[in-house]
């Protein structure tokens, strides 16, 4: 079974820190291209950034250029998300998903042939003084 399981959410001030874990099972991280998403209340779920499969490309939304940074972790079988100057309205419930290529995460158009049809439960992230 394909699964990816956030965590490594919580409540922090604006101006600190904290970093996501997105943990697969039943398959590799390296096979696919990884991409964390956004959902704030009332809001869409938009993206926020993703890596390739072979770890030579990382993109990002403009609103988190220069904060965040993606990375992963092969051998854990883990993509993180480094979030640094966190601004209250960066809080929202962050999810990760997987595919063939960046190109069909960040366009919200699946691949054709995409093995990953559902959501996880996300982990809450609360910018807050």
């Amino acid at each position: 079974q394909l699964r990816l399981v956030e965590s490594g959410g919580g409540l922090v001030q604006p101006g600190g820190s904290l970093r996501l874990s997105c943990a697969a099972s039943g398959f590799n991280v390296d096979d696919y291209a990884i991409g964390w998403f956004r959902q704030a209340p009332g809001k869409e779920r938009s993206g926020v950034s993703c890596i390739s499969s072979r770890g030579d490309l990382t993109t990002y939304a403009d609103s988190v250029k220069g904060r965040f940074t993606i990375s992963r972790d092969n051998a854990k079988n883990t993509v993180y998300l480094q979030m640094n100057r966190l601004k209250p309205e960066d809080t929202a419930v962050y999810y990760c998903q997987a595919d063939f290529a960046c190109y069909y995460l960040t366009s919200g158009r699946p691949s054709p042939n995409n093995k990953f049809n559902s959501w996880g439960q996300g982990t809450q992230v609360t910018v807050s003084s």
